[in-house]
């Protein structure tokens, strides 16, 4: 009930399939989308996509979802009943990014392909089930107009688990909670690296690191993790690293990458990771199963996982080991203070709020900008629908709206700011949540918390990272965790190497284990 269609002279909705859309004659630059028969079986509503790229490879759309000003021109509008033999047409009524309109392309040679989006519980362009054309080498002229046809020829299959090898394995089991909260069959995907010598020693049990990449990283990240060249592969297989189970979680879920924590809108992920997955992995491969051998890592969208699942399960894991997270007090939400601010696409100067910066500060997108392309990629040119970084964060933070979607935390258009919704998003405001419960939390989080943030962060991450900071060196009880400042270094800073990080979360689990219940 959320579609809209974009397009001025075409409407879809309504027509039986196999019944071509008659348009008006017409001068305006303007693509005429089709699908191949046999594509569709049933008619379909979904978001179609079309990308114009310089280059042909990568595949344009593989651009899909780039912020900035030099990003391929991307345009999105709703089809509902989408089949073969009816036509889509997309033109300057689209919803268009980094453009204005369509009318600003600039004239030349293009390759040209469209994407009809139709995912549900994985929000990818390349989810199962999407449907593609082959990228089309056009001229383009909008001072010219004319008409590009274009026929959808591909669908993506549907999903297939790698093959395991010798020391990776994968995973996929249905979530009983997951599907309960959604009402059909859910699931939930990871990866798995073991150690060395794990099957000359069956009778060996290891501790389990869960490990969070950044936002949307797949499960199958493992492949190139323990690629035979690899450095991680190496430094995982030497005598002198720690042996335990490295548990990959999914970045991937109904609303883009799922922050693996209870949420309004996508469901209870950190039930199911605690509750369903870790459970099925630890018994599969010989973990040891309890609280003092579990540890957490990750960064960037994993720094923030890896916090609030400790945070969140005090009592399940032995210490978090997070890397630039993402924000982490809301009164720092990247540059916006949800509490006080007023727009999010505007500060209080006048100026349009940047959202990314180069190691120099100079300003490589703005807020405006990425929640134009979200615009673009999410039905009904809703931002918090599209799949990508706000859209998540919206999903995971926010409410449900009275559709059953996520309430927006600001308008789309304008950037105005919901102030009805702030007190639902408090819950996930970790400086705030740790700051309200520390009596309870402290003692369970003594010397579980470690951070390492650039302090020239690509996305003022730092920002948040400091308040937490001032909150967490006078908190009382102690915290006798660390947080780690880069100068000078950006999003992709690690304060410590990865065998070094294991080596300290092996002296956790060995503190851990003795300090347990017989």
């Amino acid at each position: 009930m959320y579609f809209r269609v974009i397009a001025l002279f075409v409407v879809i909705l309504g027509f039986a399939p196999g019944r071509a859309v008659d348009a008006p004659p017409h001068t305006a630059l303007r693509f005429e989308v089709t699908v191949a028969g046999g594509l569709l079986p049933t008619p379909q509503d979904g978001r179609l996509l079309l990308v114009l790229d310089r280059k042909k490879r990568p595949e344009p759309r593989h651009a899909i979802g780039q912020p900035g000003l030099k990003a391929p021109p991307i345009l999105g509008r709703d089809v509902r009943g989408f089949a073969p033999g009816v036509m889509a047409a997309i033109d300057q009524t689209a919803i268009i990014s980094p453009l204005r309109h369509l009318a600003d392309l600039p004239k030349g040679e293009y390759f040209v392909q469209a994407v009809f989006d139709v995912s549900r519980d994985l929000k990818l362009t390349d989810a199962p089930g999407n449907l593609t054309s082959e990228p089309l080498a056009v001229k383009l002229d909008p001072q010219r107009g004319g008409t590009v046809k274009i026929e959808l020829t591909h669908k993506i299959p549907a999903e297939e688990l790698p093959a395991d090898e010798k020391y990776v394995k994968y995973v996929k089991i249905r979530s009983e909670l997951l599907s309960k909260f959604h009402d059909r069959p859910m699931y939930l995907r990871a990866g798995v690296i073991l150690p060395r010598d794990y099957l000359r020693e069956p009778e060996r049990r290891y501790p389990l690191r869960v490990h969070i990449g950044g936002y949307g990283t797949r499960f199958t990240a493992v492949k190139d993790m323990m690629h035979k060249d690899s450095d991680f592969r190496k430094m995982w297989l030497a005598k002198d690293t720690p042996r335990m189970i490295l548990l990959h979680l999914d970045g991937a879920g109904p609303h883009g990458d799922p922050y693996q924590v209870n949420s309004a809108s996508n469901g209870p992920y950190g039930d199911a990771i605690a509750r369903e997955l870790i459970p099925h992995v630890e018994k599969r491969f010989r973990a040891i199963g309890e609280p003092y051998a579990r540890v957490l890592d990750g960064a960037s969208t994993g720094g923030w996982v890896s916090l609030a699942l400790q945070i969140f399960y005090a009592d399940y894991f032995n210490g978090a080991w997070s890397h630039a997270p993402d924000p982490v007090d809301f009164r720092a939400y990247e540059l916006i203070n949800i509490y006080e601010d007023e727009n999010a696409y505007v500060n209080d100067h006048g100026f349009e709020r940047p959202a990314a910066r180069d190691r120099n500060g100079d300003v490589r997108y703005t807020v405006r900008h990425e929640c134009r392309i979200e615009r673009v990629l999410g039905r009904g040119d809703r931002w918090e629908l599209s799949g990508k970084d706000w859209c998540a964060w919206n999903a995971v933070f926010g409410p449900r709206g009275r559709d059953g979607l996520p309430r927006p935390l600001w308008d789309g258009a304008t950037g105005k700011i919901d102030r009805e919704v702030i007190e639902h998003w408090k819950q996930y405001d970790l400086r705030l949540v740790l700051q309200t419960n520390w009596k309870t939390l402290g003692p369970k989080l003594r010397g579980k918390l470690r951070i390492w943030v650039g302090e020239a962060d690509d996305y003022f991450l730092n920002n948040a990272v400091h308040r937490l900071d001032d909150f967490l060196k006078d908190a009382k009880p102690a915290y006798e965790g660390k947080i780690t400042y880069g100068i000078g270094k950006g999003h992709n800073w690690e304060g410590l190497t990865e065998k070094q990080m294991m080596i300290e979360m092996m002296a956790a689990i060995a503190r851990g284990k003795s300090a347990a219940p017989p």
